[in-house]
């Protein structure tokens, strides 16, 4: 679900060898006018686009759906759209750079979102006052930990009678950020926010200086980052903290037992109904329905992650051909949601003026339960450190930060080019010892890693400068499979290259679609944002994301 919240928490990886650059190939634009043959809303325009995130969702669990559930919402959806069959996520593969993805149009090297917690070599550490005697270097936790309370369902905002009345929510959920959680500017002395962290605009501000209305639904109020730099970009933003405490029976936070990440979902699901029935999501006040909105359902993800919830077992069967028992059950969930969202539309009279989309922020690794290996992170980052003091008996810790999921990205405290070749080499020369889905002990031979870039080379791979501050000095990918995690608490993770963690399904369907229509050719999830605009008849290339890489709208054929 999210990277280490801890300094030393260990790094993660996946496995595939990958493209240097994940960015869509640049190409030109399109002009942006509905009609353009060949794209995404051609010669039709909508009012509203309905955009559903199911974390954890791959195309081929969408096929499997579909077929098994010919009558389903879901299958509805593909029955009058288009399918991209070949999406894909950008690397990493984790929900915030998935999510901006979506919403600028822009991969981790344009948008400088690696992930939800990473480190910044110019910022200063949270909480800082001294800001000219105080040295750079620090994490930025755009996670739970940025709460004013992470305990809290509303994040510390105060409501009583939680979680029924989470309805009440705020739509600015910026006004929730700890201040002192954040990490500071150091030419201004003050926090940086999320939205001010965002490199490039989003949708949602090219809608809203068009006089349209925005919304969206997600699990942090560290997205108020969609609201772009300009901090306007969403009108009414709800973002009820899944990490927060879970009420009895459950214990934990809502991601703990599938049946906990439905109700939770289920929050964010009734926000849509009400924002189609011309309401704030609250459902209390009178509100014109969006141009663009939706949620991110948890549901999906979390059935893949946990080994067991509600008597059931996660993830897939042997193989990973089909989902098991707990995993069908959350398809079930999200694709009833589904059809109480177009049943919605249809009522209010918004089904003809709608274009629904459905895709992912990142799929889920591994899909065979055959094929993992959990590996403890905490051994290599130690083993790392020890062979760096050796021979730097004087220097502090080589690995200054690291997030770990099943993709591995190292934050060095020495940023030469000689500091991440002494770290790929150790990395690539020592094995790693952990333990599959039956506890039994298994040994991974070069930490577990398929691929490790250092220094220059994490730069060129995602295509930005080595003047960045915030790309990792160490990327590592690793095999399929891999989790790095000390315990034996999940049996899939996501933030890797692999198959299993960015091949996603893409759906698009319009108002007029009657058809069904496929595309195969390869495609990424950060098309998603000028297809939005087009839609809506806006200009793609007022993206500065699309300027800088070309992103192209969604071809429909």
């Amino acid at each position: 679900m999210k990277s280490a919240k801890q300094t030393r928490a260990a790094a993660a990886v996946l496995g595939a060898v990958i493209v240097v650059g994940s960015a869509v190939a640049p190409a030109t634009a399109n002009d942006g006018k509905p009609g353009n043959d060949g794209e995404a809303g051609t010669g039709e325009t909508s009012k509203h686009v309905l955009l559903l995130s199911v974390d954890g969702l791959h195309q081929k669990d969408l096929d499997w759906y579909v077929g098994a559930h010919p009558q389903s919402a879901m299958a509805t959806l593909v029955n009058h759209g288009t399918s991209y069959t070949h999406a894909q996520t950008p690397v990493p593969s984790d929900s915030f750079p998935g999510m901006v993805g979506q919403f600028t149009g822009g991969n981790p090297g344009t948008t400088g979102i690696y992930y939800d917690d990473t480190f910044n070599r110019s910022l200063l550490p949270a909480g800082t006052n001294d800001c000219k005697n105080t040295a750079p270097g620090t994490e930025v936790a755009l996670t739970e930990a940025a709460d004013k309370n992470p305990l809290a369902l509303d994040a510390g905002q105060g409501l009583t009678g939680l979680p029924s009345s989470i309805m009440n929510m705020t739509g600015q959920p910026g006004s929730l950020l700890n201040p002192a959680a954040l990490p500071v500017d150091p030419a201004t002395c003050k926090p940086v926010y999320p939205h001010q962290y965002l490199k490039v605009n989003t949708v949602f501000e090219i809608a809203k200086s068009a006089g349209l209305t925005t919304a969206w639904s997600d699990k942090h109020p560290a997205y108020e980052i969609l609201n772009g730099p300009s901090g306007k970009g969403v009108d009414d933003l709800f973002t009820p903290e899944i990490n927060s405490q879970a009420p009895a029976p459950f214990t934990g936070d809502w991601t703990q037992d599938n049946a906990a990440t439905q109700q939770y979902d289920g929050f964010k699901v009734q926000a849509v109904l009400n924002e189609i029935d011309g309401k704030d999501h609250s459902g209390t006040k009178t509100a014109a329905v969006p141009a663009i909105f939706g949620m991110n359902f948890q549901s999906v993800s979390t059935a893949q992650k946990l080994p067991t919830s509600d008597g059931l077992t996660g993830g897939y069967l042997p193989g990973g051909t089909a989902p098991g028992p707990l995993l069908s059950k959350a398809l079930d969930y999200v694709d009833a949601a589904v059809g109480k969202m177009e049943s919605a539309l249809s009522s209010a009279g918004h089904a003809k003026d709608t274009t629904i989309i459905l895709s992912a922020k990142h799929g889920q690794s591994p899909t065979d339960p055959n094929q993992l290996i959990r590996v403890p992170d905490s051994a290599i980052i130690d083993g790392l450190n020890t062979a760096w003091k050796a021979g730097h008996p004087a220097s502090a810790d080589l690995v200054a930060f690291s997030t770990d999921d099943d993709i591995m990205q190292l934050w060095l405290s020495d940023h030469s080019q000689a500091a991440a070749k002494f770290a790929k080499d150790y990395l690539t020369s020592h094995a790693a010892t952990g333990n599959d889905i039956n506890s039994a002990t298994r040994t991974v031979a070069t930490s577990g890693l398929s691929t490790v870039y250092a220094g220059s080379d994490v730069a060129d791979y995602f295509g930005t400068k080595t003047s960045d501050p915030r790309y990792p000095d160490i990327l590592g990918i690793a095999r399929t499979g891999v989790v790095y995690t000390g315990g034996k608490a999940k049996i899939a993770e996501h933030g890797g290259a692999s198959a299993d963690d960015r091949d996603v399904p893409l759906v698009i369907a319009g108002p007029h679609d009657e058809k069904p229509r496929t595309v195969t050719s390869a495609v990424e999830t950060t098309q998603i944002a000028p297809t939005i605009l087009k839609t809506l008849g806006l200009d793609p290339r007022k993206l500065q994301a699309v300027q800088i890489e070309g992103t192209q709208t969604l071809p429909r054929h």
